[in-house]
């Protein structure tokens, strides 16, 4: 959801990911890493999904509601949130999906690196930008 900024997109992602993975069930050659299987996958499929016109546009609308946001964490929760959304939803894809990997899902770079085809270096770098664009995108909507 995250990745892609809309649910419908995100569900239609994840659902053509479990078919693909479904159908290719006896390529997954080490079924210890089934669930690294499975996410290179879905994050192929979000990147297929990225690359359409449509979503592109959308991201540019989110920039736009994202630079005219100011809303303080303590006034409202939920406000909050969708303004972490809205950061989150402004990072180039390659950020987003390092940042996510790695502050969401919780893999290590070694792990990233496998699922991405990134080096750790490259990733360590991008998790490292992701987070600088989010603190200064959130501390202006927090100092609104």
């Amino acid at each position: 959801m995250h990745l892609l900024g809309n649910r419908e997109e995100a569900e239609e992602a994840l659902q053509d990911a479990l078919l693909r993975a479904y159908r290719s069930l006896s390529q997954c050659a080490q079924p210890e890493k089934f669930r690294g299987w499975l996410l290179t996958i879905l994050v192929n499929r979000c990147r297929t999904r990225l690359a359409r016109p449509s979503l592109m546009a959308g991201d540019q609308e989110g920039e736009a509601a994202l630079a005219q946001a100011s809303v303080a964490p303590a006034d409202d929760g939920a406000a909050w949130r969708e303004e972490i959304s809205r950061a989150l939803s402004a990072l180039p894809t390659d950020l987003r999906e390092a940042f996510l990997l790695k502050h969401v899902e919780e893999f290590s770079y070694e792990e990233m690196a496998e699922l991405t085809g990134a080096s750790v270096p490259a990733l360590k770098m991008r998790v490292s930008r992701a987070c600088e664009r989010l603190r200064s995108r959130l501390e202006g909507a927090y100092r609104g």
